[in-house]
């Protein structure tokens, strides 16, 4: 018996084998049901796929390609990026050499012409391997930094850290 969970709900090569396999069974003469069963999917989901296979083909049981937006950053601009944030703050004018994210999104700007909101760059920092820390003298500023390769996920911040926020961080 197959059993499928959701935790392959963004793996879109699984998602198409899945579809590919219930056309097969449903080739082998198997009921819509019973595709479901070993599946792991409702019937229902089993039935709009034989829909769409009989209007359209395989082809629109195919997968789609990357889903949502694409990234205003290519890869090649984030090595760039990478570069930039270790030269530190100072080039830009900046009197502390500490990285905020409101700072982050004004190298953005300055540097690719890219606007992101300063909750995003949350985001696109812990992407590259940074990490928000607290200062070692125990004042309530953050900097963001380079984590270093062994650190594990022991210190990957597990939700957006609102004193790592432009208005937590002091200019």
């Amino acid at each position: 018996m197959y059993v499928y969970v959701s935790k392959h709900r963004r793996d879109f090569d699984f998602l198409e084998k899945r579809r590919m396999k219930a056309i097969a069974l449903l080739g082998q003469g198997l009921s819509q049901s019973e595709v479901a069963r070993r599946l792991g999917v409702c019937s229902q989901t089993v039935s709009r796929w034989n829909r769409m296979l009989s209007a359209t083909g395989v082809s629109a049981l195919r997968k789609a390609g990357r889903a949502g937006r694409k990234p205003k950053l290519a890869a090649s601009a984030r090595k760039r990026l990478e570069k930039l944030l270790l030269r530190g703050p100072e080039m830009l004018g900046y009197k502390t050499p500490r990285w905020t994210c409101q700072r982050v999104a004004h190298l953005l700007r300055q540097e690719f012409n890219v606007d992101y909101h300063t909750g995003h760059v949350w985001k696109i920092l812990v992407g590259m391997g940074w990490s928000c820390r607290r200062e070692r003298d125990k004042t309530p500023a953050r900097r963001w930094r380079k984590a270093p390769p062994s650190a594990g996920n022991k210190d990957k911040p597990k939700a957006h850290d609102a004193s790592c926020s432009p208005s937590a961080a002091a200019e």
